[in-house]
């Protein structure tokens, strides 16, 4: 970029860029960018030669005003007023798209102690996306960001993360994304499913056991927290864990150590533990179905998933991501008018309710465009023929005339819903189970709407 700086002095300040490996910038009280280090130009491209566009605002988000003017914090603002280093997430514009940036803004004063530049470090942050993403967390909606700045200072740390939110938000992405930023990201992630595991089968599967250890027991079996040693063991839906077991997990979780079932071998165990659930854990303390001093032990760094109805700003780029790995390579257009359909749903089952809902949108889509009429009929599930409030189904009372004609209509609902899950045992590969998943209900009704 052109020489913007005065003075030699000045220019000394600018070169001290060049010790930061991350993008760095030199930016004035005025938020006019002065300088950058070849890192900065690597990942974000040069700075523009007019210097009424050469404002970190404009440059970095594209707004016409400063940060806190557009509705964001603004970290060149706090360290102004505060005289210390600021620190915030900011989501900023790239060559390649939107992307999530850790911004340190470090004041720099001259020798009468009078605020002179701002150094500004822009370290990506790669564990989730702004734009889409069929393997990451997605999002940059403020409840959004809020959530992976505190995965983002935690990550690094060995400290306990407690997952909580509704079912359906993404806590087990949350978990991977927590253990890929980690020092520990090089072994494993395990992840124990605690839901309706008994405490002998529990402590089977994270302890491991001896032959002879109980019946069926012909051989050494190795536990999940052997295979996690080194990395982050993943306790999802931990409200779940029975009480006799969690006495067992609280001695792991203080001793560092455990035995496998049958064995008087002490081992040690190295893993970072995540926890998650869906539950309110202080309310099952109280009634005495938690543990009070393992739930202390699991919440050092709570972290809450917001739900989708907090997030709908997200919703395009969560349907879009979605999409892009349910359709495997086949390219499927989502209407503006859809968009605005998915916005106006509640989701109680958030971002799991939402695949699910799309799922069928694609088995309804006729070609590849998705519109809110295939969107409203996906909503309506199996209900794909509506019956006037009148209508009653065959042998109720009324005319002979009203009876066949709502005969007619009971039929074309069977046919069109027999059709409909046809269709959907054939997406789903013949996978009944998952068939039935997608279609909201049981297998059993899945069998016997079949027949």
């Amino acid at each position: 970029m052109p020489p913007l700086i005065a003075s030699d002095t000045d220019r000394s300040v600018a070169r001290m860029l060049e010790g930061h490996d991350c993008p760095a910038i030199l930016v004035d009280p005025e938020y006019r960018i002065l300088a950058t280090n070849e890192a900065y130009r690597d990942a974000f491209g040069d700075i523009p030669p007019d210097q009424d566009e050469a404002l970190c605002y404009r440059v970095s988000h594209g707004y016409r005003v400063p940060c806190d003017q557009a509705g964001e914090s603004c970290p060149l603002a706090a360290a102004r007023e505060s005289g210390r280093k600021e620190r915030v997430l900011h989501v900023h514009l790239t060559p390649e798209g939107r992307q999530h940036v850790d911004v340190e803004m470090l004041p720099i004063l001259d020798a009468e102690g009078r605020l002179r530049y701002f150094v500004e470090l822009l370290k990506p942050v790669s564990i989730a996306s702004a734009e889409t993403s069929a393997d990451q967390m997605v999002g940059r909606s403020p409840a959004f960001n809020e959530m992976l700045d505190l995965i983002n200072l935690v990550a690094g740390h060995d400290t306990s993360v407690l997952l909580l939110g509704e079912s359906g938000t993404g806590k087990e992405l949350a978990a991977r994304a927590i253990h890929a930023a980690s020092p520990r990201s090089t072994r494993n992630l395990v992840t124990v499913e605690c839901a309706g595991l008994t405490e002998t089968l529990f402590e089977s599967e994270l302890f491991g056991h001896v032959r002879g250890a109980f019946t069926g027991a012909t051989q050494n079996k190795p536990g999940l927290l052997e295979a996690a040693q080194g990395g982050t063991l993943f306790l999802d839906e931990i409200g779940d864990v029975p009480l006799g077991m969690q006495v067992k997990l609280l001695r792991l979780l203080e001793t560092g150590t455990w035995r496998a079932v049958g064995s008087t071998a002490l081992r040690s165990a190295d893993f970072r533990l995540v926890c998650a659930t869906h539950k309110d854990l202080p309310a099952m303390v109280e009634q005495g179905a938690f543990r009070r001093d393992l739930f202390y032990r699991i919440n050092a760094f709570p972290i809450r998933l917001p739900a989708l109805r907090e997030r709908r700003a997200d919703l395009p780029l969560l349907a879009h991501s979605i999409l892009g790995k349910l359709a495997r390579g086949r390219r499927v257009h989502l209407t503006e008018s859809a968009v605005r359909r998915l916005q106006d749903e509640p989701f109680p089952g958030n971002i799991r309710e939402l695949r699910n809902l799309l799922e069928r949108a694609l088995i309804f889509a006729h070609g590849n465009v998705i519109d809110h009429h295939v969107i409203a009929r996906s909503l309506a599930g199996l209900a794909t023929c509506s019956l006037p409030q009148t209508a009653s189904p065959p042998g109720q009372t009324g005319s002979d005339t009203d009876a066949a004609a709502n005969a007619d209509r009971w039929t074309d609902l069977r046919t069109h819903e027999q059709e409909y899950l046809r269709a959907l045992l054939s997406h789903c590969a013949g996978d009944k189970a998952r068939a039935a998943e997608i279609a909201g209900i049981s297998l059993r009704s899945l069998y016997r709407k079949l027949e």
